[in-house]
């Protein structure tokens, strides 16, 4: 394992969102899901692409705080522009358990 320093870490902009709209995703390559996230006034509603779909219904997601990476640049799938990294954990059969805060916290909050 790399070690970063603190100053690297901080760079990393991790923030609350409330998905607030999910769709299929049907041109993806692997079964996947377009979502619609929430991340408060400063960043406001952001889109991106997630293989979530083993674990997660469309109606599970809706109105579920999810943890995402809102400064990386914007990544192009399929016709879909991808504006955060929705972040989660693999299982051994690599599928995703997404990232959620313990408790309500306000869109937008970093994660520190």
């Amino acid at each position: 394992m790399e070690e970063i320093s603190w100053d690297e870490f901080a760079i990393v902009e991790l923030r609350v969102g409330t998905i607030v709209e999910v769709e299929d995703f049907a041109e993806a390559r692997k079964p996947a899901y377009k979502v619609k996230a929430d991340f408060g006034p400063e960043i406001g509603v952001r889109r991106a692409s997630a293989q979530i779909t083993v674990h997660y219904s469309k109606q599970d997601l809706l109105g579920r705080q999810i943890v995402g990476v809102v400064n990386f640049p914007p990544k192009q799938i399929g016709p879909m522009r991808s504006e955060f990294l929705l972040t989660g954990f693999y299982r051994d059969d690599k599928s995703v358990v997404i990232a959620v805060p313990e408790r309500e916290v306000p869109n937008g909050a970093k994660l520190g």
